[in-house]
């Protein structure tokens, strides 16, 4: 239908043009050439010219439908894509260019010969210079308007909140849901396509490890949507970082949307860190709620293994923190009092080491 009617708009348009082509062509040969045509030949060439402006508008309809969609597609596709911040601040430096370049116009017109198409060109390169430059220099323009009142959202007046990325990692670890349904994350999930293709490659896995963790996240990320009541948004992030890993594409993409990395994977979270990401640590957050241990303090912990040095004996409590017991090692398989001598907290969690007390007893 949309072709059908291209066609007969463009044959409308197309019969006037090819007669004001044939007439005016008809009036330069005689002006300048001084050809002289007979009335019955100019008709002739008139009808003919007329004819064939209908005829090729005719033609070239389907091609120019087929152009303008693919045209309107790839420019929605384009304004999906590119965040909101770089959209008006792009349209923003645009008006400032042709400002600038309608300033110059009227002095470029007066320069001889060249001087019809230079403002034309004036308007083309300040607008694209503008646009450009604002588009680069967003975060400094958004300090400006810093002064300007921040959208409140509709549920509660509260100021927008900044969108929550996961990873991979993250996902798969599963605590992330267990963190939304205590209601400490706030805001929108945002699941890059790459995040949740490499998910879907980990579930199709032939390892049955590696597929159980990928099947294992799926159904985590259905837990916080369909359960929790949680907005989780996925997020086409395809024009994203081209041939870069993952982590790469998920620290552009927070710069773009100017949200929060929520991650367990301690090399991504130092490269966020860097580039001045704000990441949310899961593996930090469970060590910094676990209770305080100090020295001197007494408790009781079963053993079950061996340490690395001689003697020793492993336990964990139950948020799974290790306790190393010097002179445990005889006690493996007992729950027995012991009294902590100090506490070694690294980047991988906390570690507690203690000794026994004069008594210890069996456990039942």
């Amino acid at each position: 239908m949309n072709t059908r009617i291209a066609r007969m708009v463009l044959l409308v348009a197309g019969l006037p043009a090819g007669f004001a082509l044939a007439f005016y062509g008809l009036s330069s040969l005689e002006d300048v050439v001084g050809i002289g045509l007979t009335v019955s030949q100019k008709t002739s060439i008139l009808v003919a010219f007329t004819a064939l402006g209908g005829v090729v508008g005719f033609l070239i309809a389907p091609r120019l439908v087929l152009g303008a969609l693919s045209l309107i597609n790839w420019t929605e596709g384009r304004l999906r894509k590119t965040p909101l911040m770089d959209i008006m601040a792009g349209a923003l430096g645009l008006i400032i260019g042709l400002v600038i370049a309608n300033l110059f116009s009227s002095a470029l017109g007066e320069i001889p010969y060249v001087g019809g198409f230079l403002p034309m060109l004036s308007t083309l390169l300040f607008g694209y210079l503008g646009m450009m430059v604002a588009v680069n220099k967003r975060e400094e323009l958004s300090n400006l308007f810093s002064w300007v009142p921040l959208i409140r959202s509709r549920h509660g007046g509260q100021d927008n909140l900044s969108p929550k990325i996961l990873d991979t990692s993250v996902i798969i670890d599963g605590r992330i849901a267990d963190i939304c349904e205590t209601g400490f994350i706030e805001g929108t999930l945002i699941i890059p396509n790459f995040v949740l293709e490499e998910l879907q490659h980990i579930a199709d896995s032939s390892d049955n490890l590696k597929r159980n963790r990928g099947r294992r996240g799926l159904d985590i990320l259905n837990r916080i949507q369909r359960d929790l009541g949680i907005k989780v948004e996925i997020y086409d992030a395809s024009s994203i970082g081209n041939g870069t890993d993952v982590d790469t594409k998920l620290v552009l993409l927070a710069k773009a949307l100017r949200g929060k990395i929520v991650t367990n994977d301690f090399n991504l979270n130092k490269v966020a860190e860097l580039q001045g990401i704000t990441v949310l640590n899961v593996n930090e957050l469970a060590n910094a709620v676990k209770p305080v241990v100090l020295p001197g303090e007494e408790m009781e912990v079963y053993l079950i293994k061996d340490g690395k040095e001689s003697g020793q004996g492993i336990g964990y409590l139950d948020d799974g923190t290790m306790i190393v017991v010097d002179g445990g090692k005889r006690h493996i398989g007992e729950t027995i009092d012991v009294s902590v001598t100090s506490v070694l907290q690294t980047a991988a969690g906390r570690m507690i080491f203690a000794k026994p007390k004069n008594t210890g007893r069996m456990s039942s």
